[in-house]
């Protein structure tokens, strides 16, 4: 143990005196790990980057979260023998994958890592269908070995191509609490255990999975969504990496949404807060929680695509850079909660009864707007939604509106710029806005509008100001 405690000091000691050594975390989506050829993609990323003694991050391949959670299902309803096929499917793509690059003594190898994995994981998979019913706990332990299947491919692709690699299983360091699903890293002992077990090397690949870790106790646990991005920063944030690279299969963080709207561009650079708001109000490239880590150590983090890596993408990092408008989001399915009542003139202690409510039934709120006598409310999770309007009647008059749109502007200084918001009103003037928002952060300009109108809209305010 002092052996080890005096090598980790003298890394230590070396990386805070010599600032010219560079240290990266790089993250793979599933996308970027979906086969043969992408791994080769992602390894060939990871390659010419080895002087920067990476640690690189995957998650499972494709869509392999996906079949797990349809094998869960099935296993679950007593349907065994409907699982035969994907399970199958499964297990030919990884094996498929490892037989079309991988040779001689390390393709045994790695098939016989493979093999036992889906060993494992077929018998956990029938105790659930025996038992009809699968535990969060249970659903953490199966999805885990999405990430354990895709790692131990890519450690063994990057020994075939004679890199020097070195597996490392998140779950030895990664410790959570035993929220399953959605556990919270334990920050104030995970930074040790990382710099314990996870010690970049220039010309050394460190290979882990994102998304999955372990309790105190050795049980395994899954971090949610974004998951992945998540882990990926918190490594670097415990070793004080000098940048965050996330791969995905776009050039960066869009001006808007590809999918609906024409024209978008990349955004070259973009600060934390900025890029968090996007996140938070439907930008699906980078989760909000994937920033907090870096935050601290005001690590910058670069979004790049693993098919184009010649592109520059987006940068992240804590300064701003430039005013104005940088993308435009949308979060549909949004519920609009009006509530008034006269009890609210000059009253204190109104508004915290009406949040009580809704902590109580733990529905988070997205955007609030409030005059004298009303507030207006939108939300997006309705699973309680009935029972929160029978308690909010017992105080105050209240009123429900569906299928609404939030349409997030997101710039620097933005409020300060009056003909930004003229210009804005005068784009939607045929468009029904029932609510508006411009936060005190000054970085986001929200309106409520219509679903069916939101495309429509977004599309007339990019091309007016960000086309």
């Amino acid at each position: 143990m002092y052996i080890f405690q005096l090598k980790l000091k003298i890394y230590t000691d070396i990386r805070n005196d010599k600032k010219e050594d560079i240290m990266i975390v790089m993250k793979f989506g599933g996308t970027s790990v979906q086969d043969n050829i992408w791994i080769d993609k992602a390894l060939n990323i990871a390659e010419a980057q080895l002087d920067k003694a990476p640690v690189l991050v995957s998650s499972a391949m494709g869509k392999t979260t996906d079949c797990i959670l349809e094998l869960i299902n099935l296993a679950e309803s007593g349907k065994m023998a409907d699982s035969v096929p994907p399970f199958e499917e499964l297990k030919s793509i990884h094996l498929l994958t490892a037989y079309s690059f991988l040779s001689g003594e390390n393709l045994k190898n790695c098939e016989t890592k493979l093999n036992t994995l889906f060993n494992d994981f077929i018998s956990f998979l029938k105790g659930l269908s025996l038992l009809r019913e699968c535990s969060s706990r249970s659903q953490d332990a199966l999805l885990s070995f999405g990430e354990r299947l895709s790692t131990t491919i890519i450690n063994h692709r990057a020994l075939e191509r004679n890199m020097v690699a070195r597996f490392l299983d998140a779950r030895e360091f990664m410790l959570t609490d035993e929220n399953f699903g959605a556990a919270s890293p334990l920050m104030d002992i995970i930074d040790d255990r990382i710099r314990e077990r996870v010690i970049p090397e220039a010309g050394v690949l460190l290979v882990t999975q994102g998304f999955i870790g372990s309790t105190q106790g050795g049980v395994t646990t899954t971090l949610g969504r974004g998951g992945s991005d998540y882990s990926a920063a918190i490594i670097a944030s415990a070793l004080s990496a000098d940048e965050i690279q996330i791969w995905t299969d776009v050039n960066g963080i869009m001006s808007s949404d590809p999918r609906t709207v024409k024209g978008v561009k990349t955004i070259q650079s973009i600060s934390y807060r900025e890029a968090g708001e996007l996140a938070y109000f439907g930008a699906k490239v980078v989760h909000p929680a994937t920033i907090q880590p870096a935050v601290g150590n005001k690590i910058p983090v670069l979004v790049k695509n693993t098919g184009n890596p010649e592109h520059p993408g987006t940068r992240i990092e804590h300064i701003l850079t430039g005013t104005g408008l940088k993308a435009i989001a949308a979060k549909k399915e949004i519920t609009l909660i009006n509530i008034s009542s006269s009890k609210m003139l000059n009253a204190y202690g109104f508004l915290s009864r009406i949040f009580a409510i809704f902590e109580k039934y733990k529905t988070p709120v997205d955007l609030i707007s409030t005059s004298e006598v009303s507030v207006s409310i939108t939300i997006e999770n309705t699973q309680d939604l009935e029972s929160i309007i029978k308690e909010i009647s017992l105080i105050a008059s209240i009123s429900v509106e569906h299928d609404k749109s939030i349409i997030c502007m997101v710039g620097q200084d933005l409020w300060k710029d009056s003909r930004f918001i003229s210009r804005v009103f005068a784009i939607l003037e045929e468009t029904p806005v029932r609510m508006i928002s411009l936060g005190s952060s000054d970085i986001n300009l929200s309106v409520v509008v219509p679903q069916e109108k939101a495309d429509s809209a977004i599309q007339k305010l990019h091309d007016s100001f960000l086309s």
